[in-house]
């Protein structure tokens, strides 16, 4: 009888349930139901629908009892630097606002009235972004210093959603470092620069491992869905759980976690905090194991999806979709053919400007920056996307040669996890452009990352490395090397 664990694993626009399960030595996959993540406007700001992400949790629970396939673990990972606070009664203080809210403007500079750049690195090694939880707290500090009072706990999304199902309350290490107040050294909350922020420090407790089992469903989640589990930490950020899933061949190999956001590094052993690395803006991110996820933070596919959806008349702003009229429907391979069909276009953009993080346009973004930079502004879809493509090939071989420099290493592949995987003009660009092999897959990397906690920690492999071994034999991983046609 085969033993079911279940990753639910939600991005920025969707949420699924994913099944996994050990056959013939080879790790069997199973979507069992998908669900639509999306933002509200409340009270001046942009809001994650928590009711919506709740009812899909349960929904696609209730679907696995439906067909049978009852899991004996449960995890769930999310996005990061994301939060809610609760009151004495486990209440939700204010909203749960998203990272791309505007609150966070200016915070930067407050947070460094307070303590220097320098030191804030040295001491959590964490890249400096204006979505960070850190600056996201001050903003909140600063427009309801009330619910920061009244706050009895401090849980990242995931963590929120795991307490719900069980009424256990656990801060996951993964997803903590990634709120730019967790010492990376000493791998906990940073109480001095807390104290120094005027944050209360009551609301951060014992950070614990991936692995870490929760609680069973409480009698009243039971009730809901029809069976009980046990609830497992995975990694709960979704980085920390797709970079598990990397089949690397040896450790000279770059990670690559390609969606929304291109997160590209490699894993160590030690945080490198040191000024250089500073300067770079490169990050230390807290991995399963003590593992440090050393990498840089790069605008990835989000350009290409929000560019699909305004070509099809819903041009997705924060907080609001705004629909007009579309001559046509584009598709990612649409979109694609008409970025060959350019290929002599050459302009580049700088993707980790601000200005794509949430524009009214990002077609009109790109060929703004075009026009600030004196290159020739893209006018066609085609040279629309071919700029786009070339702007993060070029940022990936930047990124690669820090990277390089920073550690010491020459590195020899690049490995692709993740829904990027599949975009083989990408791919095919990326290989070219770093002259480096690209092994692209598995797709679904964060789900099963997450999955591979919850099987080690069931005993169905005795380490990271045996159950990386088994994503090598499980799935279709495909190599691209330099200058296909």
């Amino acid at each position: 009888m085969s033993r079911y664990y279940l990753a639910v694993d939600i991005g920025a626009s969707s949420g699924r349930h994913i099944l996994g399960k050990m056959e013939n030595g080879k790790i069997v996959l199973e979507e069992v139901y998908r669900f639509d993540n999306r933002q509200i406007r409340h009270d001046g700001h942009d809001c994650w629908d928590m009711e919506n992400l709740w009812d899909g949790i349960l929904n696609g629970l209730k679907v696995c009892k439906d067909i049978g396939k009852i899991p004996e673990t449960v995890g769930i990972d999310t996005w990061a630097v994301d939060y809610v606070l609760l009151d004495e009664n486990d209440q939700i203080l204010g909203d749960a606002v998203a990272y791309r809210d505007g609150r966070t403007e200016g915070m930067d500079q407050w947070v460094e009235s307070m303590i220097s750049p320098e030191e804030l690195y040295a001491k959590t090694g964490i890249q400096k972004q204006i979505f960070n939880t850190i600056y996201q707290l001050i903003a909140q500090k600063q427009e309801h210093p009330e619910q920061l009072e009244q706050a009895k706990s401090l849980l990242m999304i995931p963590d929120y959603f795991h307490y719900l199902l069980t009424g256990i309350k656990k801060q996951e290490y993964t997803n903590a470092t990634s709120t730019n107040l967790v010492n990376a050294g000493q791998r906990r909350w940073d109480y001095d620069l807390i104290a120094r922020l005027g944050l209360p420090e009551n609301i951060f407790g014992e950070l614990s491992m991936p692995g870490t089992i929760v609680g069973e469903f409480s009698t009243e989640i039971q009730e809901k869905v029809g069976f009980c589990a046990t609830v497992v930490l995975p990694a709960t950020h979704d980085t920390g759980s797709a970079f598990l899933a990397v089949p690397a061949r040896d450790d000279h190999a770059v990670y690559l976690s390609s969606g929304t956001w291109s997160l590209l590094g490699v894993e160590n052993e030690e945080p490198i905090t040191s000024e250089e690395s500073r300067a770079e803006n490169f990050t230390n991110e807290g991995g399963a194991w003590y593992r440090y996820r050393y990498l840089k933070n790069i605008m990835g596919l989000w350009m290409i999806q929000s560019i699909r959806r305004e070509l099809n008349g819903v041009n997705y702003v924060v907080g609001k979709t705004v629909r007009t009229a579309a001559k046509k429907q584009w598709s990612f391979p649409d979109l694609i053919a008409a970025a060959k069909d350019a290929k002599a276009f050459s302009s580049v953009v700088d993707v980790d400007d601000a200005c794509f993080l949430s524009p009214e346009s990002m077609i009109q973004a790109v060929k703004d920056a075009c026009a600030r930079t004196g290159q020739p502004v893209p006018e066609t879809v085609g040279e629309i996307m071919q700029c786009v493509y070339v702007s993060l090939t070029n940022r990936y071989a930047e990124a690669i040669h820090d990277l390089e420099n920073l550690t010491g290493k020459t590195y020899t592949s690049i490995n692709v996890v993740g829904g990027g995987c599949q975009d083989q003009y990408l791919n095919q660009m990326t290989a070219n452009r770093t002259g480096l092999p690209v092994y692209a897959g598995p797709v679904e990397g964060t789900a099963i990352g997450n999955l591979l906690v919850q099987m080690i920690q069931a005993g169905e492999f005795d380490s990271l490395q045996a159950a990386r071994e088994a994503v090598h034999r499980s799935f279709d991983i495909r190599e691209i090397r330099a200058n296909e046609k």
